[in-house]
């Protein structure tokens, strides 16, 4: 599939990224809350359609990048919640930043790397159709 494709999402992906949607607003709803076990519990559903959406796009790049960076955000964010959620160390929380930077370094890696090598990779193909005058007239009036 080429780089500058349309990329239209099937409705049962559409489903699934709605339902993450959801799982995710719980998670960090009971967070806020502090509604430990829920927010808990949600992790669990959260990450696991994080890695069902990664693996569906995994065919494309751009939506494969993407999504590893958001499937890392959800790991650190989970972890912090945990460790706020235990009432660990302050100085606990800064390991967030692992999978967050992970996160960020796939985004980078894809603008910064993948995304231009698929544009020098991009090859234009011309093609010239000579069409009788008369098939034009046709095309134009409907």
């Amino acid at each position: 599939m080429a780089s500058n494709s349309m990329y239209s999402i099937p409705e049962r992906f559409r489903r699934i990224e709605n339902l993450h949607i959801v799982f995710w607003l719980i998670k960090d709803m009971s967070w806020a809350m502090l509604w430990r076990p829920l927010g808990i519990a949600m992790i669990f559903p959260t990450l696991i359609v994080a890695v069902l959406i990664t693996w569906q796009t995994r065919k494309l790049k751009s939506e494969l990048y993407h999504n590893l960076a958001v499937l890392f955000w959800i790991l650190a964010n989970c972890y912090w919640m945990i460790v706020e959620f235990l009432d660990a160390p302050d100085h606990y929380r800064y390991y967030a930043a692992i999978p967050f930077g992970i996160g960020f370094t796939f985004i980078a890696a894809y603008y910064l790397l993948v995304k231009p090598a698929e544009k020098k990779n991009q090859k234009t193909i011309m093609i010239n159709i000579e069409v009788p005058e008369n098939t034009v007239k046709v095309a134009n009036a409907g």
